[in-house]
């Protein structure tokens, strides 16, 4: 007799339905799984045979066959313990096969019975819609991934012993909706920019990076607060979309990374160490998982010590940043994993630290400076529009009492608004902030006033600017303007502009 129940594995972020076919025949004892498992899945007999057990069934001693198809998919990893069992049970009579074959499940079953939380639900739910497949039985603990998209029938449960009951109509069960006011979703940012003294120029530098969505850089010696405002930075950039929530939740839930159930509504920020291997960074491994660059998703990848980072690791963020995504190639398949962030990146100005200090000497050669910054490609810095310079911290201002520095709630405010000016330009063209623009689109939306283009080209005159810095001071300029609500560029935002770009003037 054979059972057919619905499972899926995960591909990178993506998941593929696979169907579980169950066999039982009279020989020899054997439970044998078939279809391309890996070990994790072929110790899934130990665990189906002493869940079934201890929840009340008796293991049939027979020849059991499952088969895990298309079988050219490789399956990885504990979710299909559920789906094995409920099979088994089918094909032994104890559940209603026709009813069984409208569901998908997925789950790691204990040795009680229990079921335990696995990876992949969301990524899981949405191949489920594409499918028409209507009703999803998942452990209880995924019972808010699984229904944040809508359109399937969750139904949550904590024992096999439950779902054996609930599809042979002994157990009623209502599918699971998802309310979002049910749950703690933080929002807001722990860190404010309030608590930042002083560094008036980095943090005006910081706004215009998150209101045009901008690349940013910057250099400074210790101490001078540098990751006090990058780690403010996703605090003032605006509220994710449901799409966009959608999108990195499913990249972390593919991943397996822990947060907290529902949307990841607040912007994500990853800061890897700067030991991280390229393979960290991009993603890949024997089967492809995605990295920080597609962690950060919709956030921001802030990268600290930007300068003690291995070349090849800074060097795979050329394509992310270019093309929003990243493609892992293997050689029977190719993965493509989104990573639209803004990078933040901190350095030191010199290998001491203390170029342009007020107080303290630099000890380092002009030879080694020019070394010590020569790590970075100039394509790579190419894809970074905003150079700045974070000086150290004035005495006065470090032990100043008198805080009147503007909140993030403050900053954030002006970033909606040039966003929502953005979105309005850039409607229907699949560009959502300047720092996107390309060529087309800066000649047709960077006008600038008749004294902006005098000024602008006497800047380029005087200090050498090549063609990359133009287009970049451009869009930056584009973002200062629509800070201030302004539809013509004038020469105060490109006099601003200009001042971000300090590594294109020395």
């Amino acid at each position: 007799m054979v059972s057919l129940i619905y499972s899926a594995a995960i591909n990178g972020i993506d998941a593929s339905i696979v169907e579980v076919e169950t066999y039982i025949s009279s020989g020899m004892p054997i439970f044998s799984i078939v279809g391309l498992p890996d070990t994790a899945v072929k110790e899934s007999r130990d665990r189906v045979v002493a869940a079934m057990k201890n929840s009340g069934f008796d293991f049939p001693l027979k020849k059991i066959t499952v088969n895990l198809a298309p079988a050219d998919i490789k399956k990885e990893g504990v979710i299909f313990d559920l789906s094995m069992a409920l099979g088994i049970l089918a094909a032994m009579g104890k559940i209603k096969r026709e009813i069984l074959q409208r569901f998908c499940a997925v789950g790691e079953l204990s040795l009680n019975g229990k079921i335990r939380k696995v990876k992949g639900v969301l990524p899981i739910s949405l191949i489920l819609q594409k499918n028409n497949i209507g009703n999803f039985i998942v452990p209880f603990v995924n019972r808010q991934e699984a229904a944040v998209a809508g359109k399937v029938n969750v139904y949550p449960f904590r024992t096999l012993a439950e779902i054996v009951k609930f599809i042979n109509g002994e157990l009623k069960s209502d599918p699971y909706v998802y309310n979002e006011k049910d749950i703690d979703v933080p929002v807001e940012s722990d860190y404010d920019f309030a608590d930042v003294k002083g560094q008036q120029n980095a943090k005006r530098a910081a706004e215009i990076a998150a209101a045009g969505s901008h690349n940013i850089i910057m250099s400074g010696p210790p101490g001078s607060g540098k990751t006090m405002i990058a780690k403010r930075i996703p605090g003032i950039l605006p509220p994710m979309t449901f799409d966009e929530a959608v999108e990195t939740t499913k990249i972390w839930s593919a991943v397996g990374r822990s947060f907290g159930g529902g949307l990841i509504r607040r912007r994500t920020f990853r800061n890897p160490h700067h030991n991280s291997s390229a393979v960290a960074l991009a993603g890949g491994g024997v089967y492809p998982k995605p990295g920080e660059v597609s962690l950060s998703h919709n956030g921001v990848l802030f990268l600290d010590e930007f300068m003690e980072f291995k070349r090849d690791s800074l060097e795979v963020l050329r394509q992310p940043l270019e093309d929003k995504e990243i493609v892992v190639a293997r050689a029977k398949n190719s993965f493509i994993f989104p990573a639209s962030f803004m990078l933040v990146a901190a350095m030191n100005p010199c290998p001491c630290g203390n170029l342009g200090h007020r107080e303290k000497e630099c000890v380092c050669s002009p030879l080694q400076i020019r070394r010590y910054r020569s790590k970075i490609s100039g394509p790579l810095m190419d894809r970074i529009d905003i150079h700045i310079e974070v000086p150290a911290l004035k005495i006065s201002e470090l032990l100043s009492l008198d805080n009147n520095a503007e909140s993030s709630a403050c900053i954030r405010e002006r970033v909606i608004r040039a966003r929502e000016i953005q979105n309005i330009r850039f409607r229907g063209s699949g560009i959502y902030a300047n720092a996107q623009m390309q060529s087309k689109e800066i000649k047709k939306y960077c006008t600038l006033s008749g004294d902006a283009y005098e000024a602008l080209k006497i800047a380029i005159e005087k200090l050498n600017f090549s063609a990359r810095s133009y287009d970049k001071i451009l869009k930056i300029s584009r973002t200062i303007a629509d800070l201030e609500s302004s539809d013509e560029i004038n020469v105060n935002h490109i006099a601003e502009a200009i001042r971000y770009r300090v590594f294109d003037r020395s």
